[in-house]
């Protein structure tokens, strides 16, 4: 079990070293990789083996044997906000006894299906409940611990800062690599 000690140590590490070597915090993230294997049911796979799967609801032809990309996008939302909120309470000292984020979305379906231009094919909204407790701390020091997290979760940002997006078609007879 890794503890609030090893992880604030660790992120100290971290800081003097990116500090001493600003060349060394810019970096390319590993790829996930999607194949369709079957309908729209994808085995994305990551450099390291790992792998996880996605299907879609059968009411838009998916075979209901996975979660969908959405919940991925969720789940990957709201683990993001729980890792932060962890490391910045191990940074500070506070010994947190729970923490559970929620994260949902609204979406219109219209947008996914493309029925009119005029709706987003991704989520209307998001929102981020956060259930935390840490004996003897005020509400309002876990509060500004739960938004300290949010303004530096990369998952968050990723959310609400539009970034560059490019796509490049690699196509060729037969099969692909």
């Amino acid at each position: 079990m890794t503890t609030s000690s090893h992880i604030s140590r660790s992120i100290d590490v971290a800081r003097n070293h990116l500090a001493a070597h600003p060349e060394a915090a810019r970096y390319t993230d590993f790829v996930a990789s999607a194949v369709v294997e079957n309908g729209l049911r994808c085995r994305v796979e990551g450099v390291g083996g790992e792998a996880i799967y996605t299907d879609m609801t059968a009411g838009v032809g998916g075979g209901s044997t996975a979660p969908s990309p959405g919940w991925f996008t969720r789940a990957g939302h709201a683990s993001c906000e729980a890792t932060l909120i962890s490391m910045r309470a191990a940074e500070l000292g506070i010994r947190l006894q729970r923490v559970q984020v929620l994260v949902d979305s609204e979406s219109d379906a219209r947008g996914l299906l493309a029925m009119d231009d005029e709706v987003p094919a991704g989520p209307l909204s998001s929102r981020i409940r956060v259930r935390i407790t840490a004996e003897g701390v005020e509400p309002h020091v876990l509060q500004e611990l739960v938004e300290w997290a949010d303004r530096y979760s990369p998952i968050s940002d990723l959310v609400r800062r539009a970034i560059p997006v490019s796509v490049e078609v690699e196509s060729a007879v037969g099969e692909l690599t």
